[in-house]
């Protein structure tokens, strides 16, 4: 049996390497790459993130990500974002006063965290959202957050008959998001990467979900 084929995003953003090595372990074939074809075609795309929102936002746009991200979600095809790549996926960012307009997958603003100390740095425990699938056998294991920026008001109201998105919550002075799972579209604020056999799980259960 073939390993999933793996696209991470090479767009100038850091940690690729270990996010790519984290889904080897995980059972991927894994490719570094923004080649439009390879993008498209993989079985998975994930994006990763690191550094502040509009400077994410800037590299993305150069390699036309945006474009990139939304034609795989139309054809459903699954796609992760980690950190920075959770942040992007909502309308717009707010850092030192300046909004930059986000990838708009989902309503809502990410924010500087109301927290005594920033960045909030190390290992958290997260409220799981009802039907996660990306949790399964890891609901009370912590997770490794660096980020001073967060989502505190998720807005997205879906009614049925669709599936509602499962939203995971973590505290760090306040409730911030911590992952979401919308259809073909996940993201978590925390790194599966650096998050030792909890987060290799995260990123099986994730493969395997498609």
């Amino acid at each position: 049996m073939s390993k999933p084929r793996i696209v991470v995003l090479e767009y100038g953003s850091g940690n690729v390497h270990s996010v790519a090595k984290a889904l080897q372990v995980a059972g991927a074939d894994v490719q570094l790459t923004a080649d439009r074809s390879a993008v498209l075609s993989a079985d998975g795309l994930v994006v990763p993130g690191v550094g502040a929102f509009a400077a994410v936002m800037d590299q993305l746009n150069a390699v036309r990500g945006g474009d990139l991200i939304d034609q795989r979600l139309t054809a459903s095809k699954p796609v992760l974002g980690i950190c920075v790549g959770l942040q992007v996926m909502f309308a717009k960012g707010v850092e030192h006063g300046i909004e930059t307009e986000g990838l708009a997958q989902w309503p809502g603003t990410v924010d500087q965290l109301e927290a005594p100390v920033l960045p909030h740095i190390g290992w958290n425990t997260v409220e799981v959202g009802e039907d996660s699938r990306l949790f399964d056998g890891i609901e009370d294991e912590r997770f490794y957050f660096v980020h001073s920026y967060g989502v505190t008001n998720w807005e997205l109201d879906v009614q049925k008959p669709f599936i509602a998105p499962a939203v995971t919550w973590a505290e760090y002075g306040q409730k911030f998001v911590a992952a979401v799972e919308n259809g073909p579209l996940s993201a978590t604020q925390f790194h599966p990467e650096k998050s030792g056999r909890a987060g290799i799980q995260l990123l099986t259960n994730w493969i395997n979900s498609f």
